[in-house]
This record gives C-alpha cells, structure tokens and sequence, in this order.
C-alpha cells in the first residue's frame, strides 16, 4: 500500500508571506510560472515492475487521484508548511476534514469529549452521527477547564473544539485543554477556521491535529469548497490516510488549484479584513440600536487577554446584538446595501447572517441559549471593502432598527 504522506521541509526557514506564494511548488518540464492544473483521474507507469513496486510503497509516484495528485499535493505541502505541521491532507470540504479526523481515530466503544459552542454540523458529528457506529460523547462549556477534565472517561480518545467559537467568539484556552487532554491519553483535534493559519497555532499550542474549512479564508473569494487536515507524520498515517483512501473524501484537483491561488493572497486579503473587523466593531459598539459587541481583541470581551495571549490579531469576524430580537436583526439585515446576507464566512466580500435561523437552526432554543446565540445576534464577516463604507452601510441599517 503506497501512503502518501504530504511533508513540509522546502521552505520552513522563510516567512509566511513568503511560503504562501513559493511553498511546495512542483514544476513540470515546460517550467510553468503558475502551478499546473493536473486533471487526471489515473496514472500510466513505464512497466508492470514499476506499478507493481508503486503499489507496494516501493516507488515514489502517483497511482489515482482518489488517493493523491501533484495539484494537490502542492496544496498539502504548502497548507503544511504554512501551518508548520509535518503533514496534511485535503478534503472535498471543510466538514469532511472535521469527520475524517475524527473518525479516523475512533472505534465504537471509545468516548469524544468536545466543546458545545460548535458550528451545528461539528454537533451534528459529535452529537447523532458517532453513536450510530457506538462511540459516545460529552459536551462541556470548553471556556471551563474543569469541565473538560470532569468529563474524561477511561475510554476517552479524542478532544473537539474551535476557538473562536462559531458564532460568539469565545476564545477557548488550547494550551490547558491540550494539557488535559494528553494527562487523558487523548489527542486534541482543535477547528482553527476563525483564527486562520495566519492568526494562531494550535499545533504549538498542544494540539494533536488542526482542521480547516479552507472553503473560507484560503479560498476567501467565493468559488470552491475544500477542507484540510494537518498534524504529525504519524498521526496522518495512522488515523487518516487509510480512511481517506478507502472512502473517497478527496478533493478535486481543479478545486485544489483554485486554493493554491487564494494562499498566494491570504496574508494581504486577512489583514485587510482584520482592519474591517476591528473598525467596525468599534463603530457598532457606539450605535444606541447595539445592545453588545463580541470581538475577541475589544477590552469588553471577557477572555481578551487569553485572546491576546493565543492569537496575533483579533479575526476577522464580529458578532454583535440588536435591541429588539429577530425583528429587529432581520431589520438591520435586511437594511444593509453593502454587506451581503450570506452563511458564509472569510470572503473578500462582507458578508452577514442570523445564527439563529441559519447556522444554529436545526437546534431547539434553549439549546442555542446554552451556547450563548441569541435571537438578536448578527454574526458579520469582514470583507476587503473600504471600512468608512461599511460603517456608513452599518449606521444606515441600524437607523431603522431603531
């Protein structure tokens, strides 16, 4: 069996910026500028001796892009390198990256304990898919240390989280749950899509493996969806490899292509969001029609400094909430001209949505209460338009909220 196991070595010793344009770049012999687009589904060998040894791991090479690809493999290298793990692997989708990570690891019997701020298909995983093939879980208030460590049991194998958590922001403390999660025996697969590859790392943080919707930031301009898991050598081979080849989560190596592409402009569209974010935030906070703003770098948010200490910078994202419930949010959404009403995130262009009703809809209330989504709440993604725009767009809308 050839295991193909993406590694990160080129270009480590530059910085990001640097590796997101040059990191685990292969050239064909016309010595192409632009990465190639190899759309294959197979592959040819010299002679029946070399396929042979292909398919023992006996000879470096492709054998079918279910299983591997060059066009992905560039993106596997330069995600890995970027994210300074040994390696990684890509999906069809962010989700599809969350689920081989995690049942990649686990066999009925065993226990996942995860975090309950979590984008409602993670708990659709964690919650009514798993214990379907007999695997149990618990879900804690991930910001309380104690309820991680209360809930561990003799079968536990994996830790679940995100940080910032989808949609209010909370900031979980990686560092003390990777802690307790290797004290359990247990490896600590940590959702990093708020952060970025570029704002925080949980891999350094103590984290066993990271996985991202690279659908939103890495792409970040609207077209593919794809999905990345990276963690160690070890882990790839021994919990993911496998499962992605037998079950064909693979990624398309035109949608590869296309990622390739949005990495070469992540750290300049990111940071221009970042400012967004930040303005707007503020600006939010001043309006009378604002109850509260989330922003995890705000001096309001209750964990800024544990934000501080575990990111670079504050995301690209804002939640915030509008006196006068539902109504009233679908009023200020409905109102902007600028920003744009959609469930996506980490796109070039602003972007809004009412968790309640889209994201979090499939849960009762009181259980979207227990995570802190209110009726009021607006989750708003910064885009790269020009920020007084977008408060001039934002102080319209809540106008007439008002």
């Amino acid at each position: 069996m050839t295991k193909h196991v993406t590694t990160a070595r080129s270009t480590r010793e530059l910085r990001p910026a640097t590796r997101l344009v040059h990191a685990g770049t292969l050239r064909s012999q016309y010595g192409e500028t632009s990465e190639a687009l190899y759309l294959t589904q197979g592959f040819v060998y010299e002679t029946a001796e070399q396929a042979e040894a292909r398919f023992k791991g006996e000879d470096v090479g492709f054998i079918y892009s279910r299983f591997s690809n060059p066009t992905v493999a560039m993106f596997e290298q330069r995600m890995a390198e970027l994210e300074g793990a040994e390696a990684a692997r890509a999906t069809a989708s962010g989700m599809a990256a969350v689920t081989a990570a995690l049942i990649g690891q686990l066999k009925a019997g065993d226990h996942v304990v995860a975090a309950k701020a979590l984008f409602g298909s993670c708990r659709y995983v964690i919650e009514e898919l798993l214990p379907r093939f007999g695997v149990q879980s618990t879900l804690v208030d991930g910001t309380e240390l104690d309820q991680w460590q209360a809930a561990v049991r003799p079968e536990t194998k994996v830790f679940f989280l995100e940080s910032p958590t989808n949609p209010t922001l909370e900031i979980l403390d990686i560092a003390a749950i990777a802690t307790i999660a290797k004290s359990a025996g247990a490896t600590l697969v940590v959702d990093n899509v708020f952060a970025t590859p570029l704002l925080q790392s949980p891999l350094q943080l103590g984290a066993d493996c990271v996985v991202y919707s690279a659908t939103k930031h890495i792409d970040g301009q609207g077209r593919c969806l794809a999905g990345v898991i990276l963690a160690s050598e070890k882990f790839i081979t021994d919990y993911v490899h496998t499962y992605l080849r037998q079950t064909g989560p693979s990624i398309s190596p035109f949608n590869a292509w296309v990622m390739l592409k949005g990495l070469e402009t992540l750290e300049l569209r990111v940071q221009r969001q970042l400012e967004n974010a930040a303005r707007v935030a503020d600006a939010l906070a001043d309006h009378r029609a604002v109850e509260r703003v989330i922003y995890p770098f705000r001096h309001d948010h209750p964990q800024m400094e544990l934000a501080r200490r575990q990111m670079k910078a504050g995301g690209t994202l804002v939640t915030f909430e509008i006196k006068g419930g539902k109504a009233a949010a679908f009023r200020v959404a409905n109102a902007l001209r600028i920003t744009r009403i959609s469930n996506n995130l980490g796109d070039t262009k602003s972007l809004i949505t009412h968790p309640s009703t889209t994201t979090h809809q499939r849960f009762e209330e009181d259980q979207r209460l227990g995570m802190g989504i209110r009726q009021g709440m607006l989750r708003f993604s910064a885009g790269i338009e020009d920020s007084v725009d977008l408060i001039e767009d934002f102080n319209q809308a809540l106008d007439r909220a008002g």
